[in-house]
This record gives C-alpha cells, sequence and structure tokens, in this order.
C-alpha cells in the first residue's frame, strides 16, 4: 500500500497523468459549507472511490465533476478542460437506475447516443455491444418494471458505457442490490476497469467494497469536506477476485481506514 499526502497533490499530478483534475473546490449550500478548498487529483485509467462517512460531499464532488452542480469556488478540469456543465467526456451512473420506464433495455442503453443524433441501425448495434457486456444478452426487449434491481443497474452501466465517455462516475451504484449480486458486480467492474481502460469515479459507503475494487481511494473528512488521505492499495492486482479478501494486506488495509474513519461515525 502506498499513501499520498494531499497537500502534494500539485506535485504529484504529472506523475499520475491526471484524466480529471479537481483543485480548490468549495461548494455552499447557503450558511452549510460542504466542500471547502478540496483538491483531488483522478488518474487516468485507474478506478479511484470517494469514502467517507455519510453527509461528507462525497455525492456532491461527484455532481460538481459531472457538472450537474456548480461549485462555489475552485476549479474542475477533465483532460486539461475546464468543466462548466455535463458534457460528452463524462457519463454518471445513478444510485436509483434513472431508466426510462416506458422503454425497453435496448433503447435504454441506446438512449444517450439517439440524443447525439447517432443513426438508429449504428446506436443499437453499439448498445448491444455493451449489454452483452453486462451480462444481460437476452434481455434487449424487456422493459425496467420487467427486471431484478441488479439488472437495472446493469442497464445504467451500460448506457454510460455506450456512449463512450472517458470518464464514468458512480453515484454507489450497488446499494440497491443484495449481498451475492453486489459481489458479482464489483468483480464485473474490475473486469471493465481493465478492459475498458476509461477513469472511473467510485462513490461508496462501504470501505471493503472501496478497497476491493480501487485503485486509489480518497479518503474525505465531515463537512466542510476535504481530503484527509490518499491510499494506493497496490499489492493486490494479479492475485485473482478470490484471493484479494483474504489477503492480509487487504484486511490491514480496511482496520486502517476503520479505525481513521470510526470518530465522526454517529
Amino acid at each position: 500500500m502506498s499513501q499520498i499526502n494531499p497537500a502534494t497533490l500539485a506535485d504529484a499530478r504529472p506523475a499520475l497523468d491526471s484524466a480529471v483534475s479537481v483543485r480548490n473546490v468549495s461548494k455552499n449550500y447557503g450558511d452549510v459549507q460542504a466542500l471547502k478548498n478540496l483538491s483531488l487529483e483522478f488518474p487516468r485509467g485507474e478506478l479511484t472511490s470517494l469514502l467517507g462517512p455519510s453527509g461528507c460531499g462525497k455525492t456532491t464532488l461527484l455532481k460538481i465533476i459531472a457538472g450537474l452542480l456548480p461549485q462555489s469556488a475552485g476549479q474542475i478540469e477533465v483532460d486539461g478542460k475546464t468543466v462548466t456543465g455535463p458534457g460528452p467526456d463524462r457519463a454518471f451512473v445513478f444510485q436509483d437506475f434513472a431508466l426510462l420506464p416506458w422503454a425497453n433495455v435496448l433503447r435504454n442503453v441506446a438512449f444517450g447516443l439517439e440524443l447525439r443524433g447517432v443513426a438508429k441501425s449504428e446506436r443499437e448495434a453499439i448498445a448491444e455491444k455493451y449489454i452483452r457486456e453486462v451480462g444481460l444478452a437476452g434481455f434487449e426487449k424487456k422493459f425496467p418494471h420487467q427486471l431484478s434491481g441488479g439488472m437495472r443497474q446493469r442497464v445504467g452501466l451500460a448506457r454510460a458505457l455506450s456512449v463512450d465517455a472517458q470518464v464514468l462516475l458512480l453515484d454507489e451504484p450497488f446499494s440497491a442490490v443484495d449481498e451475492q449480486t453486489r459481489r458479482k458486480f464489483q468483480e464485473d467492474l474490475l473486469a471493465l476497469v481493465a478492459n475498458e481502460k476509461k477513469t472511473f469515479i467510485f462513490v461508496t459507503h462501504s470501505i471493503e467494497e472501496a478497497v476491493y475494487v480501487s485503485d486509489q481511494i480518497a479518503i474525505l473528512l465531515p463537512r466542510p469536506s476535504r481530503v484527509s488521505e490518499i491510499i494506493r492499495p497496490t499489492s493486490f492486482r494479479g492475485k485473482g477476485v478470490d484471493n484479494i479478501r483474504r489477503d492480509p494486506e487487504y484486511l490491514d488495509i480496511v482496520d486502517e481506514i476503520w479505525a481513521s474513519l470510526r470518530s465522526y461515525v454517529e
């Protein structure tokens, strides 16, 4: 495991080849300051988890990066370009699926491409590719109400992948599924990170999940939120998904993170 002091992030940027840079970002809701001078780099082609106690601003930061919410101060850059709103370089996977209830799986997955004016035959071919990739082949004609919660979440993930955004923003995408499905999703997510070569920013409340799936973990403190610690669990990849959870270093990192967050849990 390696750790980075947040104060040295400016020096770390070139070495990390950041896809997303968050620089001195603050967010105020009236008199409440949710984020305060928060800086963080998201390495290209890696999965970074945002981890911290409830109400610490994880989803707020994710929405600011997505361009769905304006910051009060500071700057967000994606590939060196300042974020001023939503853009095709980013795709958001919502916690509550956000599917079109009147559209079948194929159209839901292709919907982002439809909005961009991609021809029907092309967008459906792309959608079918990602439907297969997330394990939903054969369900193309089903409607959201005919799917389980886990299957609906897979549709949302396939839709995000189909628009070929380089940055995928996932807001607790596995929170509404059972433990068995969640573990399968985690394994699938690791495969997607390896195969897609995209940058994933992942919000979770689960320490175990963050350590399991992440290349980098940013621990956020309670509001006004700022980065307290950055952890890179470097030794896990290549050991196989069945072995990671039994790895002594994995267990040690989980315990260390819990110890650092314990005092903030109500």
